[in-house]
């Protein structure tokens, strides 16, 4: 009998490792703030005529996607410590 590994198609993950963190919504939040700083400095750099319009709009767009990604983490936390507050013991 002969027995092959398989490979799987997919390619492999890049980048950092995932690390478990204990504050991951706090890491979220500040992840969005600095996006938010970048897409400030985009915006002056542009204001400035030291940067493209290009640049400024995909910034805005990170940073505006960003905000909503933590908007809807803290509206899921909210709903799931309501829904935890509300059962009966």
């Amino acid at each position: 009998m002969r027995v092959d590994l398989l490979v799987p198609d997919t390619a492999q993950p890049r980048g950092p490792a995932a690390t478990s963190s204990s504050n991951g919504f706090a890491e979220l939040v500040d992840a969005a703030g600095s996006q938010l700083d970048r897409a400030d400095a985009a915006e002056s750099a542009y204001a400035n005529h030291q940067g493209g319009l290009q640049e400024m709009v995909l910034e805005r767009a990170r940073a505006d996607i960003a905000l909503q990604v933590a908007a809807t983490g803290a509206q899921r936390a909210a709903q799931a410590l309501n829904t935890v507050l509300g059962m009966q013991i």
